[in-house]
């Protein structure tokens, strides 16, 4: 069964002025369908053609690098919109806000180690908030790479993301990322991120 891909859960343009609309347009009509796109083909005929995208990435150090590129950045991409809200930001509550305090002393703390994860990734790649032995943590992936495979260096239940590849952020901040890292704490959805953590505790 062949992958589609998900709407944005919002316009292009209602991230604006943080993430500008033709980054948006580009990031996900052409950069995630292009993953969509390839993903099929090198699935087609395949034993993986009729796996579930999660079982694919859990299982990517058994799959061949092009299945489990494209499949990490199908699930990236797709996390990564759910991450995103108009009217957003803030600071998280709830037993999001109480962890993220206990887990690093602060929420202004938080964002400092958080913002240090995506400019540390030299290169392409990501930066996570996830939930690993019931504890919060911070951690990066290269490429499109994720927590949840098998060959991550660390490993756990994604919260939060923010994708650092060049193409995410470019035609608006060139080679600035720390300007694109502190724009994103405006369009964070933390009530998405709060209802994957809870989740992920349970």
């Amino acid at each position: 069964m062949a992958f589609t891909l998900p709407a944005l859960p919002y316009a292009h343009d209602a991230l604006e002025p943080h993430i500008d609309t033709t980054t948006m347009q580009i990031h996900h009509g052409k950069h995630h369908q292009a993953y969509v796109d390839n993903l099929n083909k090198a699935i087609a005929g395949t034993p993986n053609e009729n796996k579930s995208l999660i079982d694919l990435v859990k299982h990517a150090g058994s799959i061949s690098p092009v299945v489990r590129n494209n499949g990490g950045g199908h699930w990236n991409h797709s996390f990564f919109w759910e991450s995103l809200a108009p009217n957003a930001g803030g600071a998280p509550s709830g037993k999001l806000g109480e962890a993220i305090q206990s887990a690093f002393g602060s929420f202004d703390a938080f964002k400092e180690k958080f913002n240090a994860a995506g400019l540390g990734r030299f290169g392409s790649g990501w930066a996570w908030l996830i939930v690993k032995d019931g504890k919060l943590e911070i951690s990066s992936t290269p490429n499109q790479d994720n927590p949840l495979m098998d060959i991550a260096e660390v490993k756990g239940s994604p919260v939060l993301g923010v994708d650092v590849w060049e193409h995410a952020y470019y035609l608006k901040y060139q080679n600035r990322r720390a300007e694109y890292l502190a724009a994103f704490w405006n369009v964070v959805n933390w009530s998405k991120a709060s209802s994957l953590y809870e989740a992920a505790i349970k």
